[in-house]
């Protein structure tokens, strides 16, 4: 691959014949949007709500170097790096490539401090212990009483802003980009979904409308499942919300993240003029209406103190909750699931052609994720079209509101 990013064309070069419809306006129904578009296809995606209104709106927004998860899954941390390098060259405008440090606070936190490089340089991630001196010098507001400390190159991205270039970027090549559209149905002929029935509700009036297409994806995310219900298919997808909490100022510039395996409340996130700690974890049956709790809410004030005493004081600007949509089942614990996605193809596992339901992942690999749904896409309809996601830098988030995009 090139090191250099070449400019987005303003349409793709072989028009396509197939038609696609992607159900969910989150990042991986943008970024799908987009290499779609890019392969040639035909694309119409259709968000129920806002674009992003998910929990693609609701993360913290941590570029994840993949250093979280080299202890439990050297492959996705692995995947997780290449893909922040990629989002480095295409989207630079909506990412702080800032850097970040995993700080021990207790001894068998320092202890796991030369499993823990060793995992992400096995991993391919380029980590390296520092002095806690220097740790305290490049973040005066971490915790004195830090034991270790471990560079990694983490870094913080818009959540919003991202989506939002990939969805300029996809309108440019002829994407009709959809939000307030909801799929309610579809419909079958000879074992095949043929068409999605919908309800636009941008206009005053409700309107239902029948949709065609020669293939449907769902990327829905924690409404996979209900997605998958329509089309008479079972969708194995956990909802996992996760409460988060944002204080006014920026207390550090840098990602700051426990050492130790994946927990709660241990990673706290810079973005602009916020800093936020995140997360909790529960499993729910429904993805709708998640709401922080008290109980929530007070101990992720305390565990934002412990990696940044100043965070005590500063004033509570936000709580909320997203809904994580973890691919697979659990009945116990969400974090024994795994952070890896999935792209399911209906055909070869329910019998039913022309679906496809993506689950799973992490925002910071939603090109990744996009790549591997539209392989299997092109693939099923018999379409010969390569990625080029990662070779073309992304118009401005702007542009989707200023027509460049259109």
């Amino acid at each position: 691959m090139k090191t250099e990013t070449a400019i987005l064309p303003s349409c793709a070069q072989k028009q396509q014949r197939a038609r696609v419809l992607v159900i969910g306006g989150g990042g991986t129904g943008a970024a799908l949007a987009y290499d779609l578009a890019l392969r040639g296809l035909s694309v119409t995606l259709v968000e129920k709500g806002e674009l992003t209104s998910g929990t693609t709106g609701r993360h913290h927004g941590q570029l994840h170097s993949g250093a979280r998860y080299a202890l439990g899954d050297r492959t996705i941390a692995r995947e997780c790096y290449e893909e922040t390098l990629i989002l480095r060259r295409i989207v630079p405008e909506a990412i702080e490539y800032n850097g970040g440090l995993f700080v021990a606070l207790d001894e068998e936190e320092a202890e796991l401090a030369p499993t823990f490089v060793e995992a992400c340089r096995e991993s391919g991630i380029p980590a390296r212990e520092i002095e806690p001196r220097r740790a305290c010098e490049l973040e005066p507001a971490i915790n004195p009483a830090i034991r270790r400390a471990v560079w990694v190159p983490d870094g913080s991205f818009d959540a919003f802003r991202v989506p939002l270039a990939f969805f300029a970027a996809a309108r440019r090549l002829g994407a009709e980009i959809r939000p307030w559209v909801e799929v309610v149905g579809f419909e079958r002929s000879n074992g095949r979904i043929v068409a999605a029935h919908l309800i636009d509700r941008l206009s005053q009036t409700a309107r239902e409308e029948r949709l065609e297409a020669d293939f449907f994806v769902s990327a829905t995310g924690a409404w996979a499942g209900k997605v998958g219900a329509l089309a008479g298919v079972d969708v194995p997808i956990t909802p996992a919300p996760g409460a988060m909490l944002a204080v006014r100022g920026r207390l550090t510039d840098r990602v700051l993240s426990r050492l130790r395996r994946a927990s709660d409340g241990d990673i706290l996130v810079p973005q602009r003029g916020l800093s936020i700690i995140g997360s909790t974890e529960r499993l729910a049956d429904n993805p709708d209406a998640v709401l922080p709790t008290e109980a929530e809410a007070e101990f992720l004030k305390r565990a934002g103190a412990e990696l940044a005493p100043t965070f005590a004081k500063a004033e509570v600007h936000a709580v909320w909750a997203a809904a994580r949509p973890l691919a697979g089942r659990a009945s116990g614990e969400g974090r024994s699931i795994s952070r890896d996605f999935a792209v399911i193809d209906h055909s070869s596992r329910d019998g039913l052609s022309g679906f496809a339901t993506v689950i799973g992942g992490k925002a910071t690999v939603l090109r990744a994720m996009a790549e591997k749904s539209a392989d299997l896409v092109c693939r099923l309809l018999g379409v010969e079209a390569s990625c080029d996601t990662a070779r073309y830098a992304l118009p401005s988030w702007r542009d989707f509101y200023s027509g460049g995009g259109a």
